[in-house]
């Protein structure tokens, strides 16, 4: 696949579509309900399954994307600056994944189906009660704070190419650009 130098608009669309999907994401998993034994996939419980599958099909069409449609890096950047972004890109992109399988563990132990756009029923990845996915269950809970870290300064170095290097690094991303 040949590089480009820039990214196109389905590339920015579905970045920013998976930065709104996370951010409903972190939003319904704080108003809902601790999952406990007796808790049922309703409510606030159901939308956190339901969004979570589609970040996984939104995360898995924009990896695909990205693989025909490379874009390379500026080449102003220095090579420790092409590593961390490598390194945060592959981060981000392997914590959703690794996220989002485990929380579907974690469904899969208490029963509950899973649907991708409340149409699709996705398989159960375990049996029902079994003590693996209990346990994915609590590592997806850990990871989610890892996500935030780790999102935290892909921000912080998008405005350090922004509002220190002034190298349009950023830009490159923004809609309308």
């Amino acid at each position: 696949m040949t590089e480009t130098p820039e990214y196109g608009g389905i590339a920015k669309s579905l970045h920013w579509l998976v930065f709104a999907l996370l951010v409903a994401q972190y939003a319904i998993g704080w108003l809902m309900p601790h999952i406990g034994r007796d808790t049922l996939n309703e409510g606030w419980v159901a939308w956190h399954l339901g969004v979570g599958a589609a970040i996984l099909f939104v995360v898995a069409v924009r990896f695909v994307w990205r693989q025909i449609h490379p874009v390379s890096l500026p080449a102003t950047l220095h090579a420790w600056e092409r590593q961390v972004a490598h390194a945060a890109h592959l981060s981000l992109y392997g914590l959703l994944f690794v996220i989002i399988v485990l929380g579907w563990a974690g469904a899969s132990f208490r029963g509950f189906a899973v649907t991708l756009f409340g149409v699709v029923p996705l398989p159960a990845l375990a049996e029902k009660g079994t003590a693996w996915a209990h346990t994915a269950g609590d590592v997806h809970i850990v990871l989610v704070y890892v996500l935030l870290g780790v999102a935290a300064l892909h921000v912080l170095g998008a405005l350090y190419h922004r509002f220190i290097k002034r190298d349009g690094v950023l830009q490159r991303m923004l809609p309308g650009s």
